[in-house]
């Protein structure tokens, strides 16, 4: 009864079916390891955006590549402000995600002679790009800014293309490397981002978003749930097929008896000669 299994349509059927189940259950893995990606990285930023501030030199120096566990740390750094060298990131969202425009970076010179790159914020961009846009101006004098330590940007960790021939003091990546060699001076790897501002101020860059967890973890469930059905789909497959066998079956031997006459030769009645 179950010979039609090794029929070509049923053998390739039930290979697929196989193989889907694995593919599958690793789907769902992967989207496991995404969620816990996700809650491991909200606990990051929770952990480090609620550290206590510590001076920037104590996580960082010329040079220095700032790992991802000190992103988001809060730090803080005494020193002035240099506007003479004041330059601008290009293609930069608003803190409402609505606008593009800039982000002013203004390196703050630091009692040693080092500096470090300061994110003080957000600003519209005018209607001529090429120019160099009018910035707030920061506090004057020695001042002490407060801000979440990042990371230098680059082409391979953002996406963002480093274009070249940008006009004078207009840059794409938040780089200290490329910094430090247009202001001739050492500077701290990584850079502040403002926290807060003095009125009047660029806007602050939003805070990281760390609430959320996304959605792979229902994925998961789906991708499982699937697979689960894959077996059930093809138990209903198989069930179908063999009601529909019988079916044919009980039809053929239905068919076979005709109208009874065969039925009494085969009985050794005699059958009725018409005169």
């Amino acid at each position: 009864m179950y010979r039609f299994l090794l029929t070509r349509q049923w053998v390739i059927l039930t290979l697929v079916a196989l193989l889907l189940i694995p593919v599958m259950v690793e789907l769902g893995f992967w989207q496991l390891h995404r969620h816990e990606n996700r809650v491991a990285h909200n606990r990051l930023i929770e952990r480090n955006l609620e550290a206590r501030p510590v001076p920037v030199t104590e996580l960082t120096s010329p040079g220095h590549v700032v790992p991802k566990d000190d992103y988001w740390r809060s730090v803080t750094a005494t020193g002035t402000f240099d506007t003479r060298n004041e330059a601008v990131i290009r293609r930069r969202t608003a803190p409402d995600g609505d606008r593009i425009g800039y982000f002013v970076l203004t390196p703050l010179l630091l009692g040693d002679g080092r500096a470090v790159l300061v994110n003080r914020g957000w600003i519209r961009a005018g209607a001529d790009q090429a120019a160099f846009p009018e910035i707030p101006a920061p506090p004057a004098g020695k001042v002490t800014v407060t801000g979440r330590l990042m990371g230098d940007e680059t082409t391979e960790a953002s996406g963002i293309k480093d274009k070249q021939g940008l006009p004078d003091r207009q840059f794409m990546l938040i780089n200290s490397v490329q910094q430090a060699e247009r202001l001739d001076r050492e500077v701290l790897g990584g850079y502040i981002e403002l926290v807060k501002p003095a009125a009047g101020s660029p806007q602050p860059v939003a805070e990281p978003d760390h609430d959320g967890i996304g959605v792979n973890m229902a994925y998961a469930v789906q991708w499982w749930i699937f697979a689960a059905g894959v077996p059930v789909g093809w138990v209903i497959l198989l069930r179908r097929e063999l009601a529909d066998r019988r079916r044919a079956d009980g039809s053929a031997g239905d068919g076979g008896t005709g109208d009874g006459s065969a039925g009494d030769e085969e009985s050794g009645r005699p059958v009725p000669v018409p005169s």
